[in-house]
């Protein structure tokens, strides 16, 4: 198989599992339309895209400051978990007629998930040991094509994520959606809390 095609399935597999990041999708999909769940996934393909990118390129300065300070970037990352939490929970329940749609919205949308997944610096190890076990040289061609592929691939599932919830969401009534918003608060939480373990584990035994 090509690196492009090895990417488009590496970036479906890596978007796929449930984590943060498909938390907010959902919701947003949820509460404002499919377009802001796909938006959202974007800023975390887009983030993802970048470490891939200084991996292929072999940027190590970049790569020797994530290992070097993960710990904090992690801390960082998880205080922003927590703040998203907390905005989930007291978020009012409306739906996308409801409000006001502007540039800004969608703007505001992309930076938070992109924000969130540049802050889990082990993106960038695991694009250096994806490029080791596929024998690809930093700043080849194919390192190149892989990480295209990895980008379409993350956002091909974030498209049929959020156009699938989408057309459940006339169903879904604002008594669920409380339950949702509280369950998407809870869940966040709990990332953000472990995440702050990880990074206090890091700082004081590093």
């Amino acid at each position: 198989m090509t690196p492009l095609f090895n990417g488009l399935l590496l970036g479906f597999s890596i978007a796929a599992p449930v984590g943060p990041i498909g938390i907010l999708c959902l919701r947003k999909t949820l509460t404002q339309g499919s377009s802001f769940g796909f938006v959202a996934g974007l800023g975390a393909a887009s983030a993802d895209a970048i470490y891939g990118s200084a991996a292929a390129l072999g940027l190590t300065i970049i790569s020797q400051f994530l290992i070097k300070y993960a710990s904090w970037v992690q801390l960082v990352g998880a205080l922003f978990l927590l703040f998203l939490a907390y905005r989930t929970f007291s978020s009012p329940v409306m739906h996308r007629e409801d409000s006001d749609i502007s540039r800004t919205d969608y703007l505001r949308t992309f930076v938070t998930t992109f924000f969130l997944t540049l802050t889990n610096p082990l993106t960038i190890l695991s694009f250096i040991g994806i490029f080791a076990g596929m024998n690809l040289a930093s700043g080849s061609v194919s390192s190149v094509y892989l990480i295209v592929g990895v980008f379409i691939g993350s956002a091909a599932w974030w498209l049929l994520l959020s156009t699938v919830v989408g057309l459940l969401r006339k169903m879904i009534g604002s008594k669920t959606m409380k339950f949702i918003n509280l369950f998407s608060s809870l869940i966040l939480l709990s990332f953000g809390i472990y995440s702050m373990y990880s990074a206090y584990e890091g700082l004081v035994h590093p």
